[in-house]
């Protein structure tokens, strides 16, 4: 543009010929394009490939653009787990992810349009229930049978086999979504807690209705790292502590003596530690979050044999010799009740299989959409 009018300057009759209004419109679309050629290579150098590579379509309320990209999936780290090894490499698409995980005030919504009841609040299948278990099992008494949840109970003092589980967690007749601790417990005042006590059945109708889905748990661990590869936790490199606080999960010594040194000793509203890269909450910590996949234990090393592996979907079927009758779906982000003594899975690369009609106090989930807006 400046060569163009000093050019004009350096004719004497310029001035006085007659403007030429095609002309003139060509000279400001000119203008108009170096402008925003300005502004977008201004953003590109200041704020990085995150925000261009957003699809040309308007922000869903409440989600984050996640750019997509290769990443190492899984770990190779001692503190790993046997099912997150080895370390690979993944690549996604980009996709819209919530930047919290559905709250108890989103869920109610859901609740209040469409009736849903989830399966916390409907009476126990004993077919189900047979199904998951070993031949010869015998029915549970019908008095077992009523609607409820897993809640965890403190132990009176320290357990000397953190295998069983039994010891913490209790069936609890009315405990849902609605009354998380069980009949007598109450939700109010927690609209911007998470939602526990939903199955994956649950999440699912909710994703659904949202006009959304679950996340793979290629794209949940791609975005729980934000943009930090190969790192052991959502925030880099150095092991939370009592003063080294990023999120909501157990200090003190599980399962009988959680000191709250990070302010609580159950949920937390889902904003009440700083986000990851990408700008999510809760990406580690504070609730169990739901992923699409079927869960399978030895899935991390077949995959290593592949190369890169683009957008896995998970298993056919999940497999797990621990639990040979039980499908599994895979969670990931770990809880408030993550401990190094005992479990340490508030690590991006841990993961957990859980049968898809379970519910209890530590389970959530958050939401994903793809950029195209079709699955």
């Amino acid at each position: 543009m400046r060569v163009e009018a000093d050019s004009q300057r350096d004719k004497p009759d310029a001035l006085a010929r007659p403007v030429n209004p095609t002309r003139t419109l060509q000279l400001l679309r000119l203008g108009a394009l170096a402008s925003v050629g300005f502004v977008v290579s201004y953003f590109a150098f200041a704020y990085g490939p995150k925000y261009l590579t957003s699809p040309a379509t308007r922000k869903p309320t409440g989600m984050v653009w996640i750019p997509g990209g290769e990443f190492t999936m899984g770990t190779d780290d001692p503190i790993g787990w046997a099912d997150e090894k080895p370390a690979h490499r993944v690549r996604v698409d980009g996709f819209w992810m919530d930047e919290t995980d559905v709250t108890n005030a989103q869920f109610r919504a859901f609740v209040d349009a469409t009736g849903y009841v989830t399966t916390a609040e409907k009476p126990v299948d004993v077919q189900e229930i047979l199904r998951q278990s070993p031949p010869g099992t015998p029915a549970p008494p019908p008095e077992k049978l009523v609607p409820g949840s897993l809640v965890f109970h403190a132990t009176a003092g320290p357990v000397k086999d953190l295998r069983d589980f039994s010891q913490w967690w209790r069936w609890t007749p009315g405990a849902n979504w609605r009354h998380p601790e069980g009949p007598g417990s109450s939700i109010e005042g927690k609209d911007d807690y998470p939602v526990v006590h939903v199955s994956w059945d649950d999440a699912v109708a909710y994703a659904k209705w949202a006009g959304k889905r679950l996340p793979t748990e290629a794209e949940w661990e791609f975005a729980a790292r934000g943009g930090l590869d190969n790192k052991p936790y959502v925030w880099g490199d150095d092991p939370p502590t009592d003063t080294n606080i990023h999120a909501n999960i157990w200090q003190g010594e599980f399962p009988y003596k959680n000191t709250g040194a990070d302010g609580f000793v159950g949920t937390s509203p889902v904003r009440a530690f700083a986000p990851n890269g990408y700008g999510l909450y809760d990406m580690s910590g504070n609730v169990w979050q739901w992923c699409s996949d079927w869960y399978q234990i030895d899935l991390h090393r077949q995959l290593a044999a592949k190369g890169v592996v683009v957008n896995p979907q998970g298993p056919d079927k999940s497999f797990d010799p621990r639990q040979p009758y039980s499908p599994l779906r895979v969670q990931k982000g770990g809880s408030f009740l993550c401990n190094d003594s005992y479990c340490s899975r508030y690590r991006p690369s841990a993961r957990h299989g859980c049968t898809p009609d379970t519910g209890m106090s530590h389970i959530g989930f958050r939401c994903v959409k793809s950029a195209d807006s079709t699955r």
